[in-house]
């Protein structure tokens, strides 16, 4: 991918929204494919399951039942959240409290599944998801599980990002620096997605989506052939 390209692509949109939509299933590579794809467009970024582990966070500080769906549904609306929008930054605050680092731990990804599958909650984030990608005047890369059907099925580019299981999983054990032993790399990757899947079909590309599979590729050339999709796809319009 050319810098001259890339240059040819954010002249094509200044001045008018452009919405990148990924979905993908858990290691597949596109939290760190969005915040790059983010930071060379020189857009916002939104990474929405971040949304999701602060929120179980502090459902699971403040002794919330996660079966309790009334009480996950209130906790969605109560709590205070602050997250970076800039792929050069990376922070999720919660009340005042830094927790990037411990919406990553082993516990929260373990009960994510049980407030990501709670309706009233998931309606909330949505909420607060769309107002973000308006409050950036609709020029963002927004990751997630639900963006091109659910949350941004307008966006103006909308792309599937799936790898194998087996690719996930080596992925998911190196992200996490090998403190994972394979049935918790199961737990965390397709026991999680196995239970998303119940509210959401993030496995199959959408009409109008486009997929990438990115079993076979490394991070550069995963991120070079987002890029070719999003050139593509802007010059049909």
């Amino acid at each position: 991918m050319t810098q001259e390209l890339l240059e040819t692509m954010r002249a094509l949109r200044i001045g008018r929204p452009l919405v990148v939509a990924i979905d993908g299933p858990s290691g597949s590579g596109k939290s760190s494919v969005s915040k790059e794809v983010a930071r060379r467009l020189r857009l916002a970024y939104l990474d929405t399951g971040a949304m999701y582990r602060a929120l179980t966070w502090y459902c699971v500080s403040e002794g919330i039942d996660l079966d309790d769906t009334p009480a996950v549904e209130q906790a969605s609306r109560d709590f205070v959240l602050e997250l970076s929008t800039s792929p050069q930054e990376e922070y999720v605050r919660v009340g005042g409290v830094d927790v990037t680092e411990a919406i990553r731990e082993p516990a929260i990804s373990s009960a994510v599944s049980a407030v990501a599958t709670t309706l009233g909650a998931r309606t909330e984030l949505i909420r607060r998801q769309r107002e973000l990608i308006e409050r950036h005047h609709r020029r963002m890369v927004v990751e997630g599980r639900d963006i091109t059907t659910v949350v941004a099925p307008g966006a103006e580019v909308r792309m599937l990002l799936t790898a194998s299981e087996e690719a996930r999983l080596r992925r998911r054990g190196i992200q996490l620096g090998g403190t994972q032993n394979a049935e918790q790399l199961a737990a965390q990757v397709t026991h999680r997605d196995a239970r998303d899947s119940t509210v959401v079909n993030f496995t199959q590309a959408a009409d109008g989506v486009v997929t990438l599979d990115s079993s076979d590729l490394d991070f550069e050339q995963t991120v070079d052939a987002a890029l070719v999709i999003v050139t593509k796809v802007l010059n049909r319009d």
